[in-house]
């Protein structure tokens, strides 16, 4: 995959570091959502999700979510269809700048959707983020226990992503079922990447 160039960068809008809704308030309130409407999502809340589930905080440079020895093997990918003031393609989150990276121009949900066995929500959502992992980043420290670590962090990640979404009154899944070599392709993945998680985000239909 080609590096970082300033042309594909897409600078996010700052995120919000407090809300309205109580963290129990969004436990309480979180539900698979499989079903979206036809509104676009705002880019300031993909902005607001990208930095729940994986952003830089404090002056540490830490992340919103635990990581094994501060490894960091997770990488968010975003596919957008429907994302007001960002064109449809695929996208990797810089958490460092807060910033997107184009990869890829073109809507690619219905190549999810096939991705997917035919799961209605990554070809109905306006966008869907996927969580990968380069397990080396964690292996090298910690050998064959740094695969478990990694999946914990991505379970991790997962769970500040559909709570930050829930807060926003948005809806997603967690798709785990998925043919790993068709998402890698679509994405345009590193060799190295392995994907895990994939959420399609929207507006909950109705």
């Amino acid at each position: 995959m080609p590096r970082n160039t300033i042309d594909d960068r897409v600078p996010l809008p700052a995120p919000r570091r407090d809300g309205t809704v109580s963290l129990e308030a969004a436990l309480n309130a979180r539900r698979s959502v499989r079903e979206f409407g036809v509104a676009p999502l705002p880019i300031e809340a993909l902005s607001q999700i990208l930095w729940a589930t994986q952003g830089v905080t404090g002056d540490e440079r830490r992340r919103t979510a635990p990581s094994a020895g501060g490894t960091y093997p997770l990488t968010l990918h975003v596919a957008t269809g429907n994302v007001t003031g960002l064109p449809a393609g695929v996208y990797r989150y810089e958490a460092s700048e807060h910033a997107l990276y184009r990869v890829l121009d073109g809507d690619f949900r219905r190549d999810l959707y096939g991705a997917t066995l035919g799961q209605t929500a990554s070809a109905a959502a306006p966008v869907s983020l996927l969580i990968a992992a380069t397990y080396e980043r964690s292996t090298d420290r910690y050998g064959t226990r740094g695969m478990a670590y990694t999946l914990i962090e991505a379970g991790h990640a997962g769970q500040n992503l559909a709570l930050q979404v829930t807060a926003l009154g948005l809806g997603t899944t967690a798709i785990g079922a998925f043919r790993e070599d068709v998402v890698r392709e679509v994405l345009h993945l590193d060799a190295h990447e392995h994907p895990i998680y994939l959420f399609p985000v929207g507006t909950p239909a109705g």
